[in-house]
């Protein structure tokens, strides 16, 4: 809707290269009516504004060819009502959507309480009419050997990231993973759960994400939530406990891929999160931004949250953006365009410098470390990433407090490049990933 293509993430491949990013995760781009497509007109279908299937055939291959994986957001629990299956508005001359008439192929898709008028949609969304998951024929287009998740599994991408896995049945997921792995045993499915996932009750059915037969893992908001209390409170408590949780119900392999977000498309950007003044009413969300002090604040509390986010269990994603300090309320003002233009760039050199520890030092002790807590107050909290031949501490300090604690041996502090011996000295308001030279 405003310019943006696929071809214009192919030209920006080498700036996500140099963040030392390994996998993209696409919002919607399957044809829609809207500019945040999540009201599906066509699965099998790009959206012409963003450019044909030749185009993203393109970006997968010229990503992979940089080490970077694709991974496609799945819309499967409600489509759009102005769709080639439902077909409200006439849009789709050649098809007999759900909406137009009882006879249509795609009537068992959706429930009707009093046709066409009243029928189940995505929180009484109208533009959003929900679907019948227990349709067979649904099923066969989105499982079958000619289905959806098939046939972009076959353009080369290496995952979906579901949207409300909680408004999925248990049945549903079960048949979806089956139909993804059969294709490709190797790509992964991320859930959208706002909650512990390994006992998450929804419609007071007690859901089965982590059993082996549906998801991979889940987006990590509890821990979101919790570096974001921590941040803006100085209290630990609420972290420490969220990182225990995650390791105690979590299986291991659904641990080590958690989606580690600080911002989302859902939420308001980390920046503003942290350093925004707080406003309630949209049109006041339209035109706040922050001060020079407040910038100055909210850039150190995203770089203590960053350090977090890249080293706790887990993998780090990146919402667009927040890497160069875009500023932004709650829906829509968090999906404003990227900002080429005025970036921050000491705050995308420090997200340069986190993801070069990450993946070219400690790549194994990053992605299958175990966690150990080392020390905690109230506000400052150091712990360990540990693999059979090589730890990692990091800690991150946050109050005027000065700590010091007592090491044995000769360290590098990685971030600033600074060494040290025997006494690790921790000043105020600070952050540090270090390990043994």
């Amino acid at each position: 809707f405003f310019g943006g293509n696929l071809n214009g993430i192919i030209e920006k491949l080498e700036y996500l290269k140099n963040l030392n990013v390994s996998v993209i995760y696409l919002n919607p781009i399957f044809e829609a009516y809207s500019n945040h497509r999540y009201d599906t007109g066509d699965y099998m279908k790009i959206d012409p504004l963003l450019g044909t299937e030749q185009d993203f055939a393109c970006l997968v291959a010229t990503a992979k060819d940089l080490g970077i994986h694709i991974i496609l957001d799945g819309v499967f629990n409600h489509t759009g009502d102005d769709s080639r299956y439902f077909n409200k508005y006439g849009t789709y001359k050649e098809e007999l959507g759900a909406h137009q008439s009882p006879d249509s192929p795609y009537i068992d898709w959706f429930n009707f309480e009093d046709y066409p008028s009243k029928y189940d949609s995505w929180w009484g969304i109208e533009t959003l009419p929900a679907v019948n998951e227990r349709s067979q024929s649904y099923q066969e287009f989105i499982f079958g050997q000619n289905g959806v998740l098939k046939h972009w599994l076959r353009h080369g991408i290496d995952g979906y990231r579901l949207d409300v896995a909680d408004e999925l049945p248990d049945f549903f997921l079960e048949k979806l993973r089956k139909a993804i792995k059969d294709e490709s045993s190797e790509a992964i499915i991320i859930g959208e759960v706002w909650e512990d996932a390994s006992n998450k009750i929804s419609y007071d059915e007690r859901r089965h994400y982590f059993l082996g037969s549906e998801l991979d893992s889940v987006m990590n908001y509890p821990l979101k939530d919790a570096i974001i209390r921590f941040i803006l409170s100085g209290d630990t408590s609420q972290l420490r406990e969220t990182i225990f949780m995650l390791i105690d119900h979590y299986p291991k392999q659904s641990l080590d891929c958690l989606m580690n977000i600080l911002g989302t498309h859902d939420t308001p950007r980390i920046l503003t999160a942290l350093a925004g003044k707080p406003c309630y009413q949209k049109d006041e969300m339209a035109i706040t931004s922050m001060t020079s002090e407040e910038l100055e604040k909210g850039l150190l509390r995203v770089k203590m949250a960053a350090v977090l986010q890249f080293t706790l269990p887990g993998v780090p994603c990146i919402y667009y953006g927040d890497e160069t300090a875009m500023e932004g309320y709650q829906d829509p003002f968090c999906r404003k365009c990227m900002n080429w233009s005025n970036p921050d760039k000491s705050l995308e050199t420090f997200y340069k410098t986190l993801g070069k520890i990450r993946k070219e030092q400690f790549q194994e002790v990053f992605k299958t470390g175990l966690y150990r807590e080392i020390f905690a107050n109230r506000s400052c909290i150091v712990y360990e990433r540990k693999t059979h031949n090589q730890s990692v501490y990091v800690y991150v300090n946050n109050s005027s407090e000065k700590l010091t604690i007592q090491l044995n041996g000769d360290f590098i502090e990685h971030i600033n490049g600074i060494t040290f011996k025997n006494k690790l000295e921790i000043t105020e308001y600070s952050y540090g990933i270090i390990s043994k030279i």
